[in-house]
């Protein structure tokens, strides 16, 4: 799975600091989830999601070759 946390934060022009202030949680969390060494809690993934007005689909995709 595939998330695309990075470019849309970007996009918005977030740092990653911003971003954990806006869904109460640390940069390293934030960093972590960007590189895909931590899943979120649905409840993160919700707020993430929220934040970064996007739905929860729009935020993970399934790589094509995991189909």
């Amino acid at each position: 799975m595939k998330n695309r946390i990075r470019e849309l934060r970007e996009s918005i022009g977030w740092s990653q600091g911003e971003l954990a202030e806006k869904c109460n949680v640390t940069r390293q969390t934030i960093n972590a989830i960007e590189n895909n060494k931590y899943d979120p809690t649905l409840q993160l993934a919700f707020r993430l999601a929220k934040v970064l007005n996007v739905t929860v689909d729009e935020l993970f995709q399934v790589e094509e070759e995991e189909r």
